[in-house]
């Protein structure tokens, strides 16, 4: 025993061990290269997806040498975002370097905000604006799996960001994000959840709450009154439907053959082209009726599920603690509204959900 210990400690095992390091690190730099390179060039989703995923979970640390400056995992989800955006000519989402040496983006028209990835402990992450601090998405790459974040989405574009643009400038800032989603499940076979930015006429959003107060659909029938538009009574006083313009029905309704008989919205046009985002973005009847009494109306938000390499159980979920509450934003004239997307023209449609929803859980509601 006394002998190894002496071999262990000698000059030449010490020399021995160095270069071993050296060694490992030379080869898993080689290899810290290669993929910086695949990611940099390749024009194939796959490859891409390959190179992020491991990059992200590429280990270079070392007892002995110290790698020279490299990026973080946070950075290498942002660089194959916005590569993927680039291979398929969307612009409008920009990535840069900050002085940190972080990887940062911008949204046009959204000069005045940036995001940034937040990597969670099993290996999600969440695309956060940093000012208010809201996760929009989560996405994780080994899994493939994203989903929008409807709390997030309500808390940043409609009660911040609402306050300081256009709802037309809004719109325009979602769309890049929601043809990232879809990106995702037509080039990778993600399964994706769009929650609230959803355009499909049989989708339903679930309340978080199970049951209502019909005084809140008395609230709402009381705001039309001040407009054009038509709240009616559903059949078997099962809710009600608001009548909009150029087609568009908006439900508050529950399923009378349910037994669970929950509520939920559900919006339906005639191209399928408008969300119940679009609605809270684009109708201030709405979005003050809603965000008033937005306790009893938050729509149910879902959760990823992310499971264990060797279970197909459960193990933990994407989605953390509701995010910051920010400032609700001053109210505007109830019969005011401006056109949806699908009003403005066929080329700026929201597109539809070309992915399926994702097994969840509910806990959080938006």
């Amino acid at each position: 025993m006394q002998m190894t210990n002496k071999i262990v400690n000698s000059p030449a095992a010490r020399i021995s061990s160095l270069a071993d390091s050296f060694k490992d690190v030379l080869k898993r730099g080689q290899q810290y290269v290669e993929l910086l390179d695949q990611l940099a060039s390749t024009d194939q989703a796959e490859d891409l997806l390959t190179a992020a995923s491991k990059l992200t979970e590429q280990d270079l640390h070392n007892a002995f040498i110290d790698f020279p400056q490299h990026y973080q995992a946070a950075d290498y989800y942002m660089l194959f975002m916005g590569r993927l955006l680039e291979m398929h000519q969307v612009a409008s989402v920009m990535v840069d370097e900050n002085q940190q040496h972080e990887f940062v983006a911008t949204i046009d028209p959204l000069t005045d905000a940036r995001f940034k990835f937040v990597v969670g402990a099993n290996g999600e992450a969440a695309f956060t604006e940093q000012s208010q601090q809201q996760p929009l998405f989560y996405m994780n790459l080994n899994q493939r799996l994203f989903q929008f974040n409807n709390r997030a989405l309500v808390n940043y574009f409609i009660v911040y960001a609402l306050k300081k643009h256009s709802d037309l400038e809004l719109r325009d800032a979602i769309k890049p994000l929601i043809e990232f989603a879809n990106e995702l499940a037509d080039d990778l076979g993600f399964t994706i959840n769009l929650g609230i930015l959803n355009t499909a006429n049989d989708r339903r959003f679930k309340l978080q709450q199970p049951d209502l107060r019909l005084t809140m659909i008395d609230r709402l029938f009381v705001k039309t009154g001040e407009t054009d538009y038509m709240l009616m009574n559903l059949p078997h006083n099962s809710g009600a439907e608001l009548l909009l313009d150029q087609g568009i029905k908006f439900d508050l309704s529950f399923d009378p053959d349910d037994y669970s008989q929950e509520w939920a919205f559900s919006v339906k046009d005639p191209g399928e082209q408008v969300s119940f985002f679009d609605i809270l973005l684009h109708y201030n009847l709405v979005r003050q009726w809603y965000l008033a009494d937005r306790d009893a109306l938050a729509v149910r938000s879902e959760q990823l599920i992310i499971t264990d390499d060797e279970s197909t159980s459960p193990v933990a979920t994407t989605v953390p603690a509701a995010p910051t509450e920010p400032t609700e934003p001053s109210p505007a004239p109830a019969d005011q509204v401006t056109e949806p997307a699908s009003a403005v023209r066929d080329s700026e449609k929201t597109p539809t959900d070309n992915g399926d929803v994702v097994d969840t859980e509910t806990d959080e509601d938006d």
